[in-house]
């Protein structure tokens, strides 16, 4: 088991001693960190900081040492998300910092996608995002899609103010089996439930789950409309979209 000390990056120790509380986090965090390469830990400390154009030569630089873009995704980029969603979700920071790392991670990834796709491995899977009907807010699911596609899946965004026939076309025009639903207005927030129903009319419920959120969002009202799994943050999005897909492969 890794101690904090075998970190050699210090911005990534010093973030891990303030900001990461939870034992059995703190302790994965250190793992994940220790094991890899200090240009892997600088890229991630990078993220962390939510300096883009240091991820961008960072990333740059070590594509060109002939580190596996895989890698860099996972022991660097990844990695330092995977502290910043931690920070988010306990409130030591807030939106306009996401942003700030999700725009670095963008960075990176701009050098990692390409690679990826050109060597045809293989996504976890196909997740259609969008904000439903009447709502123009897209800063939560933004954060989401960033971290989804961090994450290795592959998301088709439909924006906002999505319909229900949307994401009925949308589903079936990419074969996907996972739907994630924002609304960020109370107003706005039956119309998940409608995106549902409309997919239980058209016979493909069975085929779809669906993951849902925003600030007026609650697990009560999720479960209510029918929604498969609700989501508090862009952290708890990636587990819940690894979990569905994973149910949706076992069936």
């Amino acid at each position: 088991m890794a101690e904090l000390s075998d970190i050699q990056n210090d911005f990534i120790r010093q973030e891990i001693e303030e900001y990461i509380e939870r034992e059995d986090e703190r302790q994965r965090i250190i793992d994940s960190f220790a094991q890899v390469s200090p240009a892997m830990q600088a890229i991630g400390a990078a993220i962390v900081d939510g300096q883009h154009e240091t991820a961008d030569e960072l990333t740059k630089a070590a594509l060109e040492e002939g580190i596996e873009a895989l890698v860099i995704m996972d022991d660097g980029l990844i990695a330092g998300m995977a502290i910043v969603g931690i920070k988010f979700r306990e409130n030591f920071i807030f939106v306009p910092e996401v942003l700030a790392c999700a725009r670095a991670m963008k960075y990176g990834m701009a050098h990692i996608e390409p690679i990826l796709a050109a060597s045809g491995i293989e996504p976890i899977g196909r997740v259609i995002m969008g904000t439903v009907k009447g709502d123009l807010h897209d800063i939560g699911k933004n954060l989401c899609i960033m971290m989804l596609s961090g994450s290795g899946f592959e998301v088709i965004d439909l924006g906002v103010d999505v319909s229900p026939d949307d994401f009925l076309e949308a589903v079936e025009e990419k074969e996907a089996k996972l739907v994630g639903m924002s609304a960020l207005l109370t107003t706005t927030m039956p119309n998940m439930g409608r995106t549902i129903e409309a997919f239980i009319d058209e016979d493909l419920r069975d085929d779809v789950m669906f993951m849902v959120g925003g600030a007026p969002v609650t697990p009560e009202f999720a479960e209510d409309m029918g929604a498969d799994a609700y989501g508090e943050n862009a952290v708890e999005c990636v587990d819940i979209a690894k979990r569905l897909i994973k149910e949706i492969s076992d069936e």
